[in-house]
């Protein structure tokens, strides 16, 4: 009798194992994802360049990249692509605040305060750039020619920037009337987070 329950246990562990080796082989095999680049072309790591330096709810950030003979003259092209494309970016990011929240107040004339309100953009846009924080500078030498090539990543302050804003447009005698700080700081704030959750 032990040998019969002995070849029972035996024949079940047998059985249990064969169905779990079915069972894995039936299993759908993974598939390997790799990032190389399709055959005849290279990648290129772009330093001071990725998700890191991406713009977000907090801060605005551009990268660039600036090539000359002269190395301060490579860091001076790099740097003024940056702002360019810094200030583009604000300046639609603002339009979108500015568009969100004349709609949303009863204003006479929207067009007119619209108006002013982007030319006032202008100004503390150009103002704030001048204070840019940078937040990555890789420079290298590049090819036979020995030319200097830098990689800039700058960043400005949201709350900097809406700070600045607050300033130049309470201080606005026609703009001042219609104005509501809180208002325009939640329209600010809301545009902003659409941007860190993109």
């Amino acid at each position: 009798m032990n040998t019969l329950n002995t070849n029972r246990t035996v024949t079940v562990l047998m059985t249990a194992l064969m169905l779990s080796g079915a069972m894995t082989s039936c299993k759908k095999k993974k598939e390997v994802v790799t990032d190389t680049p399709p055959s005849g072309e290279t990648e290129i790591k772009v330093m001071c360049s990725g998700p890191e330096f991406f713009t977000n709810d907090k801060v605005f950030r551009q990268n660039a990249v600036g090539e000359s003979m002269d190395q301060m003259t490579s860091k001076n092209k790099a740097l003024s692509a940056a702002r360019g494309l810094l200030a583009a970016d604000i300046n639609t990011q603002i339009k979108r605040v500015i568009d969100s929240y004349v709609n949303s107040r009863e204003m006479n004339n929207r067009e007119e305060v619209a108006e002013r309100y982007e030319g006032l953009t202008r100004e503390v846009v150009d103002q704030k750039l001048t204070g840019v924080k940078t937040i990555c500078e890789k420079q290298v030498t590049v090819n036979a020619t020995g030319n200097f090539k830098t990689y800039i990543a700058i960043e400005l302050s949201a709350q900097d920037l809406l700070a600045a804003y607050n300033e130049r447009l309470s201080s606005d005698e026609r703009l001042r009337v219609d104005y509501d700080y809180e208002k325009f700081k939640e329209t600010f704030e809301a545009e902003m987070n659409k941007m860190g959750n993109k």
